[in-house]
């Protein structure tokens, strides 16, 4: 089940990282990316440190709206890529099971697995992402192109073998 999840976390970066480029892309061109395709990139990476805080139990404090510019957005994410390298380095399957108890944002304390936060975290991402495209889209820009299915056609995440060739 690692695998699995590593395949959804390898995903969601490319996927982070094309957005990027698109929003960098209009900001490069002659007019600037609309401020809420902005706010809600910045958003993804402040929610997924968020969330990777919560499985590392840090508890340090993180902004889920934070006020970023492209460049500081772009420089979180590096750290966050870097970081969630290293959770998964020391991951053990056995941990995808186990509870983590949170406060979330309402100050309402949760409990969910940590299989559960990871496919939240993906899908979350995802969902926002979509936001992001439709806004580029109105303001006539081409958005990125981040469908999972795409990603697995094009070889840009890893896995997708059938289960005949991933048995051992």
């Amino acid at each position: 089940m690692i695998a699995h999840y590593r395949r959804l976390v390898a995903y969601d970066r490319w996927a982070n990282g094309a957005t990027l480029d698109a929003l960098r892309g209009v900001e490069g061109s002659a007019g600037s990316a609309p401020p809420k395709a902005l706010a809600l990139f910045a958003h993804i990476v402040a929610a997924e440190a968020l969330w990777l805080g919560r499985l590392v139990r840090s508890g340090d404090p993180v902004a889920v709206w934070p006020e970023h510019t492209l460049l500081e957005s772009a420089a979180a994410l590096a750290d966050l890529e870097r970081r969630w390298d290293d959770w998964f380095a020391a991951l053990a399957p056995e941990r995808l099971l186990e509870s983590v108890t949170y406060v979330n944002s309402r100050g309402e304390e949760w409990t969910n697995t940590v299989g559960d936060v990871l496919s939240h975290v993906v899908l979350h991402s995802h969902y926002h992402r979509g936001q992001i495209a439709t806004l580029l889209r109105q303001t006539g820009h081409e958005p990125a192109y981040v469908d999972f299915i795409h990603a697995v056609r094009q070889g840009l995440v890893p896995g997708g073998e059938t289960p005949e060739e991933a048995a051992p």
